[in-house]
C-alpha cells in the first residue's frame, strides 16, 4: 500500500539513506542561503520553496491556489534534481551558472530548461549552489515572473 507524502519530512522519509543526506544537506543549503521570503514545503510531490501566498497572493498562474513556485528538489530514478524556475526565466542568471559551473566542476552540465540533474550524489557542488540561492530575491523573481512567464 502506497503511502501519501503529505509533508516535506514524509519525502525525505521515503529516500534512501545516501539520497536522504544528499537531499537533506540541499534542503539545509537552501534554508540558510534563500534570502529572505522563500517558505519550504511540499510543492508538487517535490520539496519546494516557494513564495508563499502571503506574500504573492495572486499564486502560480497554471493554479493559482498554490504558492509561486522558486526552487524544487527531487529524487528521480537515476539522479537527484534542482528544478530553479530563475534559471528558466533569467537568461543572465543562466549564462551566470554555466560559466560558474565549468569553472568549479569537472563533469559535464547535465541540465534542461529549469532542471539540473546530478547522477554522481558525491559530485554535487554545493558551493556553487550555495551561491546560486544567493542571485535572486522573493521580489526580483515576482518581479521576473511577471515579466517573463505569466501571461
Amino acid at each position: 500500500m502506497a503511502t501519501k507524502i503529505t509533508s516535506v519530512e514524509d519525502y525525505v522519509k521515503t529516500l534512501s539513506a545516501d539520497r536522504k543526506e544528499v537531499v537533506e544537506n540541499l534542503c539545509d543549503l537552501f534554508k540558510r542561503n534563500l534570502p529572505s521570503g522563500f517558505e519550504e514545503q511540499l510543492s508538487y510531490g517535490m520539496i519546494g520553496f516557494v513564495v508563499p501566498k502571503s506574500i504573492y497572493p495572486a499564486g502560480y498562474h497554471v493554479n493559482p491556489d498554490l504558492p509561486l513556485p522558486f526552487i524544487n528538489i527531487a529524487s528521480q530514478k537515476n539522479y537527484i534534481a534542482i528544478y530553479h524556475n530563475g534559471l528558466y526565466a533569467d537568461q543572465e542568471l543562466l549564462e551566470w551558472f554555466k560559466r560558474q559551473y565549468i569553472r568549479q566542476v569537472t563533469r559535464k552540465l547535465d541540465m534542461g530548461k529549469s532542471c539540473i540533474r546530478f547522477k554522481k550524489m558525491d559530485q554535487i557542488p554545493y558551493q556553487l549552489l550555495k551561491e546560486l540561492a544567493q542571485q535572486m530575491t522573493a521580489d526580483e523573481w515576482i518581479k521576473l515572473y511577471e515579466k517573463n512567464i505569466k501571461k
